[in-house]
């Protein structure tokens, strides 16, 4: 099960994240969230680039221009590309043949999807053409993490081939809930708020536990 833990933008933060067992780091670029980064950061993951050459990188957008995400896939040498806004199968497309037919740098696609109560999940099969993942999370009234869980049972209504994230308020209790929850094509879980000491700075001593717990 790859592990991600999302929203991370401090330095000496993410060279402690980077001795732990942790595969996939996620920056968020979405100004309006508490975590989004800072530009001065390409520069610092580049300085760097072989503390953290273990882990992938995950860029996390909203809605944003094809060129902003390109220039972030470039600048901040990001292995995949969340989107977690209304983004159409179209702009996923877009995104993918601009990345595969030019000389820039290649990302992969993650699509995400909000789940409550009566989601449709029919709706996301159209996007399986250009999204090498899917990430469910938790339907709130906003973009970005609630801190709560969704009803993950209804994640067994998902008959795609797509392999998926879950995402949504996991915290350090929830070892056991994350083992015991099964899907053919559940490919990872993500991690963040419950396991922060402020927005963009997360307990390692806590992470580290849990992580350990979990892959024991």
């Amino acid at each position: 099960m790859i592990i991600k833990v999302c929203g991370m933008r401090e330095p000496e933060n993410l060279l402690a994240l980077s001795e732990l067992p942790v595969d996939w780091i996620g920056f968020i670029f979405y100004t309006k969230s508490p975590r989004a980064v800072d530009e001065s950061l390409a520069g610092w993951l580049e300085e760097h680039a072989e503390e953290l050459e273990r882990q992938k990188r995950v860029g996390v957008f909203v809605n944003a221009e094809v060129d902003e995400v390109l220039n972030a896939v470039h600048d901040y040498a990001l292995d995949y590309v969340q989107l977690h806004g209304e983004e159409s199968p179209e702009y996923c497309q877009l995104l993918r043949t601009l990345m595969e037919s030019t000389s820039m740098r290649k990302a992969k696609l993650i699509k995400v999807f909000r789940v409550g109560e009566g989601f449709d999940f029919k709706r996301v099969h159209r996007y399986s053409a250009y999204c090498t993942y899917f990430l469910f999370d938790t339907l709130g009234k906003n973009y970005g993490g609630t801190g709560q869980q969704f009803n993950w049972p209804l994640l067994q209504q998902y008959d795609g081939v797509t392999p998926f994230f879950l995402s949504g308020g996991i915290g350090p209790e929830d070892v056991q809930a994350v083992r015991n929850f099964q899907h053919p094509q559940l490919y990872g879980i993500d991690l963040n708020s419950k396991f922060e000491v402020q927005p963009g700075e997360k307990d390692i001593a806590t992470l580290q536990a849990f992580v350990n717990a979990l892959v024991k």
